[in-house]
């Protein structure tokens, strides 16, 4: 119903209840007439207002006429009231249902929820228990470990009295030395990065072969890429000094004093070659390394799979012993020949278990003649790997057979090799190659580099060369 009707109905509500309390039932003058009344009686005028009422909405109760029905399109009725009831059901209604379709949405998704949890608990489970076993397996294949760990380390404790009780016997049938009752001063340089072994790695092979000197090959064989075997006769064993000068008379392009005059003279190809100082009479087999530092490098150590023992006496370590192609040692005499020809320097390269390469170089290098115990004399350092030499230069070299360190017992026989020592010494790289890296021994005898690793860290491989000073 529109306000306009409703307005009417009110104003029309107003007027009945008026003439129903009202006595006067005369008749109903109009304004005009009352007026001319007025005047006519002599009654003074009066002012009359007309109020315009704003239109508002009904918001109490509505009053039932008792005057004449309004016209029906205008009436409230029961009917009326029982729809807009029903609309309020219906839309009251509506509301319900669309909030029990929400509610039983959300069940829904709460029970797929629970139950997809379920699922990953169920995986979850089925992980626990398959690490579970394998942590049983594990613990099974330690225990395993630690009982055959068990018998090796009691194998290496009755190796390390049986080698104890050889020492003791091999000083006694030296006789000139006896086994101190005092410690080996250790290392002190302990570097705070120690090289950690990841994985052993096969050796490289050696290049070449070794020359069989009874049947020698035919014609002009070739075991160094294109380097004919007349110019160089490669591939010698260390400890065969060209014992056989007419074989080596048939050299048609050498001997060469060092390394630096064979590449020199052409020969780029790193590989065995034969060396004839100036003042030696008899030539020697060297390996000349031409990779390195624009080559001419004559070595004169090398370590890298633990082939040959270096723990022999001062015979051994004058004259040499190894494969020239491998493990080797040149020899402390043809070490002093190659020295005292000119100004040389020195370059020592080590290699740990990591595969990382480190060196140490030095600005000058050379020995002092065997009435001198070959002495040592450095220059200064240069390089990555750690000054572990200087401590040693001045001194004389030591073995097991001649003691000429300044320590009370003697430092090969703790250090299994012989060397350069004081008392004892930063480096050892004539020492028992060990596998892996850090070791396990009574003594610090490994190769090792005081200042790279430590003293119970033995590098993988070493090599010591010598080239002239430019």
């Amino acid at each position: 119903m529109s306000p306009h009707a409703w307005i009417f109905c009110v104003l029309l509500c107003v007027l009945t209840c008026a003439r129903s309390k009202s006595a006067y039932k005369g008749p109903v003058l109009s304004r005009k007439q009352r007026l001319v009344e007025d005047a006519t009686n002599g009654a003074p005028r009066k002012c009359s207002y007309t109020f315009l009422v704003p239109e508002q909405k009904i918001t109490g109760p509505i009053c039932a006429s008792q005057g004449p029905s309004l016209p029906d399109k205008e009436r409230v009725t029961q009917s009326d009231i029982a729809d807009v009831r029903e609309l309020l059901t219906n839309k009251e209604s509506r509301n319900m249902n669309s909030r029990i379709t929400q509610l039983y949405m959300q069940l829904l998704h709460e029970i797929i929820r629970k139950r997809d949890n379920s699922l990953e608990l169920a995986q979850l489970e089925g992980r626990i228990l398959n690490s579970t076993a394998e942590v049983l397996r594990l613990s099974t294949l330690y225990r395993e470990l630690e009982v055959r760990f068990s018998s090796l380390a009691a194998l290496v404790n009755n190796q390390s009295l049986l080698i104890a009780a050889l020492e003791e016997r091999c000083l006694q049938v030296y006789g000139n030395h006896r086994l101190e009752s005092l410690p080996l001063p250790l290392v002190q340089v302990v570097p705070e990065n120690i090289p950690v072994y990841v994985s052993p790695r096969t050796a490289p092979a050696p290049t070449g072969g070794l020359l069989d000197l009874q049947h020698p090959p035919q014609g002009n064989v070739s075991l160094e890429g294109n380097e004919p075997i007349t110019h160089s006769l490669l591939m010698l064993t260390a400890h065969q000094r060209c014992a056989f000068t007419h074989l080596c008379v048939l050299v048609s392009r050498g001997p060469f004093r060092d390394c630096l005059q064979a590449m020199q003279a052409g020969h780029s190809t790193r590989g065995a070659y034969l060396l004839k100082p100036d003042g030696t009479e008899t030539p020697v087999q060297a390996w000349c390394e031409h990779d390195v530092d624009r080559g001419g490098w004559t070595l004169i150590q090398r370590r890298k799979d633990g082939s040959v023992n270096f723990f022999r006496n001062w015979d051994s370590y004058k004259k040499g012993f190894g494969d020239v192609d491998g493990e080797h040692w040149l020899g402390l005499e043809n070490i002093y020949n190659l020295g005292k020809q000119e100004d040389y320097k020195l370059l020592v390269e080590l290699e740990d278990w990591m595969g990382k390469k480190v060196y140490a170089a030095y600005s000058s290098f050379h020995l002092e003649p065997e009435s001198q115990s070959y002495r040592l004399r450095l220059g200064t350092y240069q390089g990555n790997a750690g000054d572990s030499l200087s401590s040693h230069n001045g001194k004389q070299f030591t073995t097991l057979d001649h003691d000429n360190d300044a320590f009370s017992g003697n430092c090969a026989h703790f250090h299994k090799a012989g060397w350069w020592y004081s008392a004892c010494g930063q480096a050892n790289l004539n020492g028992v190659w060990y596998s892996g890296g850090v070791y396990r021994s009574r003594f610090q005898d490994g190769v090792f580099w005081a200042d790279y690793g430590g003293g119970f860290y033995s590098m993988k491989s070493v090599r010591m060369m010598i080239r002239p000073i430019d």
